[in-house]
């Protein structure tokens, strides 16, 4: 149906792959992932990190560089002024076996690992020298949760430059609502919004990469 975003030519536009992508991770950390914490009941975002695990699978096999991070503080003090009750309740704070990073995504050694303070992975973290090391000119966006932290993402991997493919089976949010209308945001302004197969197809056509990348892992 057409509406006034259509009529201004919103969308119409792709942005399309670059010649070097590489795949981020957003916050699929245990405390998002794991249903025993109140945040991690979600079977949006569970679906989400499946999708990603199979994602993943291919990009390491064609030798892409991999990022992920968590979310985390040390206590209250070194936090934002958040409004979710649930962050102060210990299971972000730096130590807490919640903070793991779910081992369905992460690959230690080969994964470039590192947490976050705010809700971008760009915010003041190593991702940009990172990815600009690598020569990437594409960045594929998962994790959780859509309208937040992944959301916040997409804006500033756009503002960096880089070209930007969210495949949106891999993102995924407390409800789904909130997840489509974000992905219907972001598809008119920053980002393409593929579906997985496409963004795994694209992937196996690339030429492996068989030599290591230049910077090590570290977990968070």
């Amino acid at each position: 149906m057409s509406d006034r975003y259509d009529s201004a030519g919103y969308g119409d536009l792709n942005v399309g792959f670059g010649e070097r992508p590489a795949v981020v991770t957003v916050d699929f950390q245990l405390a998002f992932t794991d249903p025993q914490y109140s945040t991690g009941q979600s079977p949006h975002v569970h679906t989400a990190v499946e999708n990603t695990a199979t994602l993943l699978k291919h990009a390491r096999a064609k030798g892409l560089p991999v990022a992920s991070c968590n979310v985390g503080w040390c206590g209250p003090d070194d936090m934002g002024h958040w409004k979710v009750r649930s962050l102060y309740d210990g299971k972000f704070f730096i130590g807490h076996e919640s903070m793991a990073l779910d081992p369905r995504i992460y690959e230690p050694g080969y994964d470039v690992a590192f947490t976050k303070s705010a809700p971008s992975i760009f915010f003041q973290t190593p991702l940009v020298p990172f990815l600009t090391k690598q020569c990437v000119d594409t960045v594929i966006i998962t994790g959780c949760t859509t309208s937040g932290c992944v959301r916040a993402s997409i804006n500033d991997c756009f503002s960096y430059g880089f070209r930007t493919i969210v495949p949106e089976e891999c993102v995924g949010d407390m409800e789904k609502g909130p997840h489509d209308d974000n992905l219907r945001d972001v598809g008119r302004r920053y980002a393409d919004v593929m579906k997985i197969q496409d963004v795994i197809k694209y992937i196996d056509d690339i030429e492996p990469n068989t030599e290591p990348l230049l910077t090590a892992a570290a977990a968070p």
